[in-house]
């Protein structure tokens, strides 16, 4: 894990602030970028560029896979081709965007 360090910044008299540039840099943040404000139970907030985080519960979900993976081995089969056919299938003619938002009130 990357050192810890601690900036500031203050509030305008209309509760706006710049993000400090060690911020910035950390997070690899650009003009225009949205940021994500986590605000945990104890009082703390967490900072973090929108779109970059990661799905806490996917995140659970994907250990227990590697974890399962890792213990189970013997369980991960490939695909059987009549299954991969139908599923072809079923996505045929499908276009994906996978840039474009989930939730059209993210845009």
């Amino acid at each position: 894990m990357p050192a810890t360090f601690e900036l500031e910044s203050s509030l305008t008299d209309r509760y706006q602030t710049t993000v400090p540039e060690g911020v910035r840099r950390a997070l690899k943040l650009g003009k225009r970028d949205r940021i994500r404000y986590l605000v945990q139970s104890n009082g703390s907030v967490v900072l973090q560029r929108a779109g970059d985080t990661a799905d806490p519960v996917l995140e659970a979900f994907l250990d227990f896979l590697a974890r399962d993976i890792a213990t189970h081995p013997r369980h991960v089969r490939a695909i059987d081709a009549g299954l991969a056919k139908r599923l072809r299938a079923m996505v045929k003619g499908v276009e994906v965007n996978l840039e474009a938002a989930l939730d059209p009130a993210d845009e």
